[in-house]
């Protein structure tokens, strides 16, 4: 079964303390809301420390068109995307030597921030040297869900081609979405949460003899996968496309709706392999908010401690979108596991959806 490999990263160049988002959120809300002080709350709830931006402060405190925050979003992916890619195959802690760009056969390039075409994946390839018959797959639109989407479809591929080596490159600098003139709630709740963030994923068929190259002694192998939509449900989640850009969705009722429909999603999955919660030894979750992971632990009923990663990634990252799922899986990569030990690879998004993919250690 394909196999997940190595990881590298692309992290933004300006860190922000959330101290400085709440004193720029007070200067753009406040006269918005009368309650301000009690919807700034939401940035210390919250749990996040810090995240990574592709511009400092200053930029954001002036207003940009729709094609200026899309053209800045093409040039920092390119270069974020080439140095998470180049981090992935030469990456000291996961591999013996690194692996020649020529190898790869596919590159599934995930994001749902910012649109360019030719895709993001072409533009890095020119960079690059990749062979030119790799195999690109763009894929748009998923959100949070798209990092797991992503290790989904690349399993699916290397079921069909297992000699194949192929990457899932998630790219997603939400503040580039920033709507300086948005007053709205989602905006605000938005601008306490989302981050910019960069990551890339080595995926190998069962055909390749990881071990040849690979550090470690034991990988999570992906034994399934499963998509979940929920239908009728396009409110809950997603972007209001207008023309000064992307204006944020972000229903109030997300932590609800994990709590009661999520399980519901997992249970059987998991039932299929003669599995339950209780086998589950690593819960490898997006973490969309605090209050969704807090939903996690009561949904499927799991002790608040598997849910330490994921935590910490909120904490030091925010919510990347899609890239998120990517950072919390470096975390149980580098920190290992035992053998024949399961994980469950989990991201919710737009539709509203769910990823799920099931995963062994050997």
């Amino acid at each position: 079964m394909p196999k997940i490999v190595s990881i590298g990263m692309g992290v933004p160049l300006f860190e922000l303390k959330q101290e400085e988002t709440v004193k720029f959120a007070r200067r753009l809300f406040s006269q918005s809301f009368k309650d301000i002080e009690r919807l700034l709350t939401v940035f210390v709830n919250g749990e996040i420390e810090k995240r990574h931006f592709v511009k400092d402060l200053d930029w954001f405190c002036e207003q940009h068109s729709f094609e200026e925050k899309n053209n800045a979003f093409i040039e920092a992916a390119i270069e974020l995307g080439t140095k998470a890619i180049n981090q992935c195959l030469r990456h000291e802690a996961y591999l013996k030597q690194p692996i020649p760009y020529e190898e790869i056969d596919a590159i599934f390039y995930i994001s749902t921030t910012g649109l360019s075409t030719p895709s993001i994946d072409a533009r890095i390839m020119n960079r690059l040297p990749f062979s030119p018959n790799t195999k690109r797959i763009p894929i748009w639109g998923l959100g949070c869900a798209g990092g797991a989407s992503g290790l989904a479809r690349a399993h699916e591929y290397c079921l069909a081609f297992p000699d194949a080596k192929v990457l899932v490159l998630s790219i997603e600098l939400c503040s580039l979405t920033f709507q300086h003139n948005d007053r709205s709630k989602s905006n605000l709740i938005g601008t306490s949460l989302f981050a910019d963030g960069v990551a890339c994923a080595l995926i190998a068929g069962n055909q390749v003899e990881v071990q040849s190259f690979s550090t470690l002694s034991l990988h999570p192998v992906i034994l399934d996968t499963q998509s979940t939509l929920m239908p009728h449900s396009e409110d809950v989640m997603g972007w209001d496309i207008k023309n000064e850009g992307l204006f944020v969705i972000f229903s109030r009722d997300i932590p609800s709706i994990v709590q009661k429909w999520y399980g519901g999603q997992v249970t059987p999955f998991l039932e299929k392999h003669q599995l339950t919660t209780m086998d589950i030894r690593h819960f490898i979750a997006h973490p969309g908010g605090k209050k969704v992971l807090e939903a996690y632990v009561k949904a499927l009923q799991l002790e608040p401690s598997m849910m330490e990663h994921s935590f910490h990634i909120l904490r030091q990252y925010g919510n990347m979108s899609s890239a998120t799922v990517l950072y919390v899986l470096n975390e149980f990569l580098r920190n290992g596991a035992a053998e024949g030990e399961h994980g469950l690879i989990t991201a919710l998004g737009p539709g509203f959806s769910s990823e799920l993919l099931l995963v062994k250690w050997g």
